[in-house]
């Protein structure tokens, strides 16, 4: 058999009884009688590190917007994690407002907002943080009036209410009602820590009210989309449970 190795630019033709391969470097060196380039040695450099994490929170404690250190179960960190977790169902909620236009998107997206203030206000213990911190997480009562404002605006367009109703109406109204939900928890939460004067009271009263919105909006939306509520319905034993439904309609 007979066998030539024609150099060609970065790689080699290995012509084989009118047959040629083409031989890429490595094949060629590991020919040669070398051991194989390990890849490994050319990768390149480890990025930069990213400012997302700052392993000081690794031994379970973390920091306060005043500089304190508390451990990451502090009654403080419940409420601002309670309160994160209710402006990520914000989000959900607000992606199906949005794809239906049911014109609540705005006010979600303020209230996500207002929910940050929440957290710095929270993040900022009252009695015991300097009083320019203090000033910059001031939360505002108007906030509270912008809530109710809503409310009246909405509830005025919706038919009255004479039974309980069940979590239902269409996707943008479950999930308006699951914000309900989790911001109810939010303010159990906080509630001990506005007792103790470590979170201002209006946080308190927002969160109430914020409740009382999502209510309403949840209704708001099953109407806008000419869905059906569930209605509560006590079982009985001697009378056959029946769902019980009403598409709403401004009556």
């Amino acid at each position: 058999m007979s066998q030539r190795f024609v150099w060609c630019a970065r790689r080699i033709i290995l012509t084989t009884n009118n047959t040629s391969l083409v031989l890429s470097k490595p094949i060629i060196s590991y020919l040669n009688g070398n051991k194989p380039v390990s890849t490994t040695s050319q990768q390149s450099p480890s990025p930069k590190k990213s400012n997302v994490y700052t392993r000081s929170g690794d031994k379970v404690n973390s920091s306060l917007y005043n500089g304190e250190r508390r451990s990451k179960d502090d009654e403080i960190f419940n409420a601002l994690g309670t309160v994160d977790e209710l402006n990520s169902c914000i989000g959900i909620a607000n992606h199906y407002c949005k794809k239906v236009g049911n014109g609540l998107e705005d006010k979600l997206i303020e209230i996500q907002c207002k929910l940050i203030e929440v957290g710095s206000n929270i993040a900022t213990p009252r009695n015991a943080s300097h009083t320019s911190k203090l000033s910059y997480t001031s939360f505002n009562e108007e906030n509270v009036n912008t809530l109710e404002n809503w409310i009246d605006t909405l509830d005025a367009q919706l038919p009255n209410l004479k039974h309980f109703i069940l979590p239902s109406g269409g996707e943008s109204s479950v999930f308006l009602h699951q914000c309900r939900s989790v911001c109810r928890r939010a303010e159990r939460v906080t509630v001990p820590l506005v007792t103790a004067e470590l979170t201002e009271h209006t946080v308190g009263k927002y969160l109430n009210r914020l409740s009382d919105f999502f209510f309403v909006a949840a209704r708001y939306a099953a109407m806008f989309e000419k869905q059906t509520e569930n209605f509560y319905q006590q079982r009985r034993d001697d009378k056959e449970s029946t769902l019980v439904q009403r598409e709403l309609s401004k009556e």
